[in-house]
């Protein structure tokens, strides 16, 4: 997994409440179990109008959001049903931050395994960065996971909260496998036992 740093990019505004997983990526496309290729469906419903063209009122349409890297959403972000997709495709999307005052809980932590990085802050914050959001092109804001501020492009600093084990995960680039990896030395000892004490095992 990538480790998530700091991020300076532009941020794309979703002023919508209850963005659920079947908005991020809808069902048709759960066939899936690799992590890449999902970018190209990510909101498409929202995306895509009903002859496959782009909707040029979505957002991530638009211009100046074409690279965005940061979302800016309202609350209950991720929630409906628990499908590691969403992070997956908002990932190959290149949306690497969703900042929001609150988060459907399976999904907050599935963003955490998959290096993505879901930042809560207060709402009256929430609300100056989705004013900054708004700014089109101009719109960058400044992630710094190890201050854990964000910036924004008058020089405004936002703070936000986050369990220490999953920034720690985060920095160092630790899913489930690399946080299993870290203990291999470990694991090859018991084995070794295991296998002079129960071989028949």
């Amino acid at each position: 997994m990538d480790k998530f740093t700091t991020l300076t990019a532009v941020a794309a505004p979703m002023p919508i409440v209850n963005v659920d997983t079947d908005m991020i990526i809808p069902k048709q496309y759960l066939k899936t179990i690799k992590r890449t290729g999902l970018g190209s469906a990510l909101f498409s419903e929202m995306r895509y109008k009903d002859d496959g063209s782009e909707n040029p009122d979505f957002v991530l349409n638009k211009p100046a959001y074409r690279n965005a890297k940061i979302i800016v959403a309202d609350d209950n972000f991720g929630c409906g049903s628990s499908r590691e997709h969403a992070p997956w495709a908002l990932k190959d999307f290149g949306i690497t931050c969703v900042i929001s005052t609150s988060f459907a809980d399976i999904f907050y932590n599935n963003c955490f395994k998959n290096g993505v990085l879901p930042a809560i802050v207060s709402p009256e914050d929430l609300e100056k960065l989705m004013d900054d959001a708004e700014r089109g092109a101009n719109a960058t804001l400044s992630v710094d996971l190890e201050a854990q501020e964000i910036r924004g492009p008058d020089g405004g600093v936002v703070t936000f909260e986050i369990e220490a084990f999953k920034k720690h995960c985060l920095l160092n680039g630790l899913d489930d496998i690399g946080l299993t990896m870290e203990k291999a030395e470990k694991v090859d000892t018991f084995e070794a036992v295991m296998n002079e004490e129960r071989p028949w095992v």
